[in-house]
């Protein structure tokens, strides 16, 4: 079983539910047996339990590639190289994995083997060249030819046009005529900086926080570069909330003050103007968040920050502020601890993960199941959570339960050419939430509360949902940033990329969240008052509540 197979275990779990006539529950057993007998090493237990998830209705590649695994260390030959080609022809396409699977050491001798690598090889090259052809990925230059300026927008609009998920959410755009109005932008974009800025507001007008444009590293620098400064928007009034860069404090800029000014225009003027068009926001909050508390003092590198800042005192004064590489800001804001366990007066256990982006998250609340146990009541933060892997989540909402529970429902387009010239709409592919198993060896059963923000995105939303649905406590805070999916990533001229949304997701019942944000049971917003004083107004609301 490859690496790449194995870390597909986790989502082939949850994936696998509502297929055919089997109940979820049977095929993730399947599932369950068929890895347990590989792992002690009983290759045709595993081999058989494997075939009788596929036969179950199990259409996963990862299931026929294991299949073939168990089948060929079972020594079942012809049955492996069977499965093999199922596999291949499923979607079980890397072909240096393949082969590098010692696993599969049995069938190097069959001449098949090299053959259907050799097949599957041709395959992956013929896709390349038509999806994501290397003649896309061109080095960076200042200055882009007009050809590929164009070429890059059109493919934009073109992946868009036939991969967005949402359109029906931008009801009152009209996509070709967008890019038809752009063309002369582009063309009159002299410098690869200037073409990259039409490209994000081009892509902004989708109003899709998982559909945007990254530029290369050196017109990133020119493009996003920020002082190592955290803002926050509290009550429409721009705050300094923490200093990502210690050296930043030789400046005079400090946690508590407020920004007035940048570069000389009131803030607000700034960031409608220079930072909000550009901006790939799902909702409104989420738009605000991206504009006030993300991209605010975007500029080049090359240049300070002209900040005017009012202190406690109400004396103000202009600062200069050094700017980070886009990178190294990116790295720092995102930086921190992905588990944070505190706990509070009432003996109340308080848990703040930072993203899902690996297992760190899930790692830290089973090694500290312990301490979280003996509490009386759990507070779940996920405020700052810009998303990672709905796996991750699903693992921590899988020990405060005992019975199963559900994730998202999706849909993504159903694009069929011949349709299309018969005159028929065009469809849509749906996939009924996955259901996710207890722990079963750990289980809180005591209060929950789940504080959420604007920042709460993607596979954090996703988190949201399943325990939303599941009614495991209330959730405390701001609606969420409504966006989540899977975007479809693919090159630029000039060393960019860019990603479209190709998926919708629900809630199980198919209620929407996508374009809305998930509404918290108990509204409750960051004051001012408390900002200055130091307190925190969300977990304030949510411990108040867990004291009544």
């Amino acid at each position: 079983m490859s690496r790449t197979a194995r870390l597909l275990l986790p989502l082939l779990l949850a994936a696998l539910t509502g297929v055919a006539a089997a109940a979820p529950a049977d095929l993730q057993q399947l599932v369950r047996q068929a890895t347990a007998a590989y792992e002690a090493k009983d290759y045709a237990a595993s081999a058989d339990a494997w075939r009788a998830a596929i036969a179950a209705g199990g259409d996963d590649p990862a299931l026929f590639y294991n299949a073939a695994c168990a089948s060929a260390l079972a020594g079942r030959r012809e049955d492996a190289i069977d499965l093999l080609r199922k596999a291949t022809a499923a979607g079980y396409t890397k072909v240096e994995a393949i082969r590098a699977d010692t696993d599969l050491a049995s069938l190097h001798a069959d001449p098949r083997f090299d053959a259907l690598l050799a097949d599957v090889a041709r395959a992956n090259e013929a896709g390349a060249r038509l999806w994501n052809n290397p003649a896309w990925k061109t080095p960076y230059q200042p200055t882009l030819g007009e050809d590929a300026r164009v070429a890059g927008l059109s493919r934009l609009w073109s992946e868009a046009k036939f991969n967005f998920a949402n359109f029906d959410l931008v009801p009152g755009l009209d996509w070709d005529a967008l890019y038809l109005a752009t063309l002369p932008e582009v063309r009159a974009a002299t410098t690869t900086e200037d073409y990259y800025r039409v490209l994000r507001r081009f892509i902004a007008q989708l109003r899709d926080g998982h559909s945007s444009v990254r530029p290369p590293a050196e017109v990133a620098d020119r493009l996003d570069a920020q002082p190592g400064v955290r803002t926050a928007l509290v009550e429409g009034r721009v705050f300094v909330t923490g200093l990502l860069d210690p050296a930043l404090a030789a400046t005079g800029i400090a946690p508590g003050m407020e920004i007035t000014a940048i570069e000389g225009e009131p803030v607000r003027d700034w960031a409608q103007a220079r930072i909000a068009p550009y901006q790939p926001a799902s909702t409104p909050q989420d738009l605000a968040a991206r504009t006030y508390e993300r991209a605010l003092l975007s500029g080049p590198y090359d240049r300070p920050a002209r900040v005017t800042v009012r202190d406690a005192g109400g004396r103000q004064r202009t600062l200069a502020l050094p700017r980070m590489h886009a990178r190294d800001f990116e790295a720092a804001y995102w930086g921190g601890p992905v588990f944070e366990l505190r706990m509070l007066p009432g003996d109340v256990a308080y848990v703040r993960i930072l993203h899902f982006g690996d297992s760190r998250a899930a790692d830290g609340f089973r090694e500290h199941f312990g301490e979280i146990a003996a509490a009386k009541a759990l507070v779940l933060d996920v405020r700052e959570n810009g998303g990672g892997n709905s796996g991750e989540g699903y693992k921590i909402l899988a020990m405060l339960t005992d019975r199963p529970f559900r994730g998202s429902r999706w849909q993504t387009r159903d694009y069929l050419p011949t349709y299309r010239a018969w005159g028929r709409p065009e469809g849509s592919h749906a996939e009924e939430a996955s259901t996710m198993q207890p722990d079963g060896e750990r289980h809180y059963a005591g209060p929950v509360l789940l504080l959420t923000s604007a920042r709460t995105y993607s596979a954090a939303e996703d988190f949201v949902v399943a325990f939303d649905a599941m009614q495991r406590g209330r959730i405390v805070g701001e609606p969420t940033g409504g966006s989540t999916g899977q975007p479809l990533i693919f090159d630029l001229p000039g060393g960019g990329t860019a990603r479209v949304c190709t998926k919708r997701d629900t809630y199980p019942d198919g209620r929407a969240f996508v374009g809305v944000g998930i509404q918290p049971q108990v509204k409750a917003s960051p004051t001012v008052a408390d900002y200055l004083a130091g307190r925190d107004t969300v977990l304030e609301t949510a411990l108040a509540l867990i004291a009544r």
